[in-house]
């Protein structure tokens, strides 16, 4: 496993024990960072229009549409850093 992988494993564990839980906006750039750091562009299809939460996750997620999966890894790691996460 390359180490870029393993920090970016890391802050998905570290993000999990920050002392506050970051604002909406924050929530949905972690959540579209790490969709896009594991699995890459985003897949299926957009929830229905009364799954507001679902529809904001796939809409974050789809404008990082062509991002590398490492420069979202590195992304993530750098926004759970900045959030004060112990890695």
């Amino acid at each position: 496993m390359s180490e870029l992988k393993e920090r970016f494993e890391k802050a998905a564990v570290a993000v999990k024990s920050l002392s506050e839980r970051p604002d909406d906006n924050t929530m949905l750039q972690l959540y579209a960072l790490y969709k896009q750091g594991s699995t890459g562009d985003v897949q299926g299809s957009k929830p229905g229009f009364f799954d507001f939460v679902g529809a904001a996750k796939y809409e974050a997620w789809e404008k990082l549409a062509g991002m590398s999966e490492e420069d979202a890894q590195k992304q993530y790691i750098e926004l759970v850093t900045k959030l004060g996460a112990p890695l």
